[in-house]
């Protein structure tokens, strides 16, 4: 059991605690509650904007990197639909540089317009190179708006269009960041070779005096409960047909999540799981074949996408994958298999708190999704699904009307 301790600062900043003594380093990891759902449908992309401007500087600090790096710190950020993540670790001696660095930038980033215009380029190239001129790339562009029609998940994180990015203004970006970068919409966790007095110490010295910010409350449109197979077809220049299905499910905070989560491991977790087995391995069908289930904080999609081999058609690929999501409907999942994907998960939560990056990153999601603490108990709640619950959910997800599918063609 992992043991941690939290307070909150008066201005709502959250903070976790967590002592490691096993390693010379601390990781600091700040949680922001902001994803690419909280934009303006007219102005997308700004979430995944703020994690390269945060890089940019701030007002005292002209250059993150080159402090961090002298006192020997790493650190990186990804944002989601659903959260902005930035993290580092330094050497426990040099623990105070991480909180003048990340206090430095929530109380005010420099917005130079040069910052502004050098992370605009380089997120409309990200924008080009990975989703308009890469293989496969814009296949999120494609999906979401299929498969949501309300919520603001229709659009990815890079954003619907790339002109958002282009013509963002400087008021927009300084607006987006007064709402949501604030202390109170914040969790910030400490977790490695520290104590919890110079945690608290350097949390007030560094982070007391920022001023809180708004009240955000989400008030988001919710997707209606889908009733019709919706289908799109494209060509384009790539090396094999593929499939990417998606059907609707529950929330990361849901219960039923842990049993969809081994829903997606039974058909696709190793060699030995139902869809490589069966259409990788034996009918040779797909070179590669995966299915998973979204983590998203709202209703999200479980996922089943592969690239289909010369030689057999998508019409044949998709019979073929919908025989494998039958037999979960109309057959129980032996107790053997259940238990050895459960077997599976416990292992991999518990390698996952050797690493005090992973362990941070999981109590900073455990709160925000209501207790720091669920990380104590995610094993347990996978230990705890039945074989009758996930037919259960099988039958509920894989239905005709409950799934959307993007036929991606490769042009002859």
């Amino acid at each position: 059991m992992l043991q941690f301790q939290k307070f909150t600062l008066d201005n709502g900043l959250r903070v976790i605690y967590h002592e490691d003594r096993s390693t010379p380093l601390v990781c600091m990891n700040i949680l922001y509650d902001v994803g690419a759902r909280d934009e303006d449908s007219n102005r997308t992309g700004f979430a995944h904007l703020f994690e390269h401007l945060m890089f940019g500087g701030s007002v005292n600090i002209p250059n993150y990197d080159e402090p961090l790096q002298r006192v020997g710190g790493e650190n990186n950020a990804f944002t989601s639909n659903d959260i902005t993540n930035y993290y580092l670790t330094v050497p426990t001696a040099n623990l105070e540089t991480a909180f003048w660095l990340e206090s430095d930038r929530m109380l005010s980033l420099a917005f130079s317009e040069k910052s502004f215009e050098v992370q605009r380029n380089v997120v409309i190239e990200e924008f080009k190179q990975r989703y308009l001129n890469q293989p496969y790339g814009d296949i999120w562009l494609l999906l979401r708006p299929m498969v949501y029609k309300a919520h603001p998940y229709l659009w990815d994180t890079i954003g619907k269009d790339i002109s958002h990015i282009a013509e963002a203004k400087m008021e927009d970006v300084k607006a987006f960041f007064k709402k949501f970068y604030c202390p109170n919409n914040a969790i910030m966790v400490l977790a490695g070779n520290t104590s919890l007095d110079e945690v608290k110490r350097l949390a007030e010295k560094w982070f007391a005096p920022i001023p809180k910010g708004p009240d955000n409350k989400r008030n988001l449109p919710v997707e209606p409960e889908q009733k019709e197979f919706r289908s799109l077809t494209v060509e384009r220049e790539v090396p094999f047909n593929a499939i990417y299905q998606t059907y609707r499910m529950c929330s990361r905070k849901d219960k039923e999540f842990y049993v969809v989560d081994l829903l997606s491991d039974i058909l696709s977790d190793g060699n030995s799981s139902r869809l490589y087995n069966e259409l990788v391995k034996n009918k040779k069908m797909f070179s590669e074949l995966s299915a998973y289930a979204d983590d998203s904080m709202d209703k999200g999609m479980f996922v089943i996408s592969g690239k289909v081999l010369d030689g057999f058609t998508l019409e044949q690929a998709e019979k073929a994958i919908a025989e494998e999501l039958d037999k979960l409907k109309t057959e129980k999942v032996q107790e053997k298999e259940l238990q050895k994907v459960q077997n599976k998960i416990e292992a991999t939560l518990e390698f996952s708190e050797m690493n005090i990056m992973n362990k941070a990153l999981n109590f900073a999601i455990a709160e925000l999704l209501g207790d720091a603490d669920q990380v104590n108990k995610e094993a347990e709640k996978y230990l705890a699904v039945t074989t009758d619950q996930m037919q259960q959910q099988a039958k509920q997800i894989f239905r005709k009307e409950n799934c959307s599918t993007l036929y991606y063609l490769a042009k002859n």
